[in-house]
């Protein structure tokens, strides 16, 4: 069946799925424990939309498979077992009782099947990135955090639900080589070498679109950094941004989720 079939009639018990630690390689255990720790972690900081939304990981090896989540789990729910391993097409590699977001699909192939780098990506529907991704100026220079990720973010004006796979082409040429993308009147997105990386970017964006959200709503006239230093932070932040910071932090977040629920490793 493939895999974006969305007539599946009675709802999996997820708790009773089996381990697939002993049943794929030590690579993709690992990459399917820091996807369902990304997951769990967009869940922790109140990022996710329900069911919906997507984080897809490349899984290792030549043949250009990627995990996503299984449509109809929340974000808390998932685990590394429950991911479901699709190649691009669409097709399941491996069996799995959850069909996969169609939308999901879309945005994530396009991606994955044209950035090698892109082992991650992220995209999420929260309130205040949707709300910057409807504001015709785009993000910012309004803060530290704008700053850092302001040289490496893209645009992709919203063709309404990505369901039509001819927005690919579009969607590839618009995040070019950027990490961060805003998509607009839709949401945000970032891709990482890792879910570390992927994770630490979509971080920062989310906390400008947070931060600008409140700096406007005050209705006054806001401070514009000395010239030079958003060109300045924005060099600074794709260093930090591109492993340094994760390496520190994503060690941190694991041990946080392993203290709220550790269930995510299986």
């Amino acid at each position: 069946m493939n895999a974006l079939d969305m007539t599946s009639r009675k709802p999996p018990n997820h708790s009773a799925l089996r381990s697939l630690e002993n049943e794929v390689s030590p690579e993709e255990w690992q990459a399917r424990v820091d996807l369902a720790a990304t997951y769990r972690l967009v869940a922790h900081y109140g990022w996710d939309d329900m069911i919906f939304t997507h984080i897809s990981a490349r899984v290792p090896g030549p043949e250009h498979h990627f995990l996503i989540n299984p449509y109809g789990l929340l974000f808390e729910e998932i685990t590394a077992s429950s991911l479901v391993k699709i190649d691009v097409d669409g097709n399941k590699v491996v069996d799995s009782p959850y069909p996969v977001n169609p939308a999901g699909f879309t945005i994530h192939s396009a991606i994955h099947m044209n950035r090698e780098d892109a082992h991650c990506v992220i995209h999420l529907h929260t309130t205040d990135g949707i709300a910057v991704s409807a504001q015709e100026q785009g993000l910012l220079p309004l803060d530290q955090h704008a700053m850092m990720v302001s040289g490496d973010i893209a645009y992709h004006d919203y063709e309404g639900i990505a369901l039509d796979l001819d927005e690919r082409e579009r969607l590839v040429k618009d995040i070019g080589d950027k990490n961060v993308m805003i998509l607009r009147n839709h949401g945000t997105l970032s891709v990482g070498n890792t879910c570390a990386d992927a994770f630490l970017r979509i971080y920062y964006l989310e906390r400008a679109c947070s931060m600008q959200v409140r700096a406007l709503a005050g209705g006054v006239k806001w401070n514009r950094a000395n010239q030079g230093v958003p060109e300045k932070t924005a060099m600074q932040g794709k260093m930090a941004l591109s492993g340094m910071v994760g390496g520190l932090a994503w060690p941190a977040l694991l041990r946080k989720l392993d203290r709220i629920d550790p269930s995510y490793r299986h």
